[in-house]
């Protein structure tokens, strides 16, 4: 699993050439960790078609603000550079794909 910060979110998201799913978390988060298996698994069944990422909104403070991610976990959808799709809360399989509409 790959995780992105501040320093990194540029070159790992917005110059991605693949569609990105970034999950947006804390540890201490309930929700984000019952559906971080499912995201974990994401990542490996979509290699190669999108990437799937983790940024922790405690060490990317600046990350976070920009999008305006309020509540987690966010997952965000990134296409040539630009956020197309979002949605706040817990999501099945099925809906996180459908959220990256492959």
């Amino acid at each position: 699993m790959q995780y992105v910060n501040d320093s990194n979110f540029e070159s790992e998201v917005l110059k991605a050439e693949l569609p990105v799913l970034v999950d947006f978390f804390a540890d201490w988060c309930g929700p984000c960790k019952r559906v971080a298996p499912v995201v974990e698994g994401l990542a490996e069944e979509l290699k190669g078609r999108a990437k799937v990422v983790k940024l922790n909104v405690e060490e990317a403070p600046a990350t976070t603000e920009k999008y305006n991610v309020m509540s987690i976990p966010t997952f965000i959808v990134f296409k040539n550079g630009a956020a197309v799709n979002q949605h706040i809360g817990e999501l099945s399989k099925d809906g996180l794909i459908r959220l990256i509409e492959l």
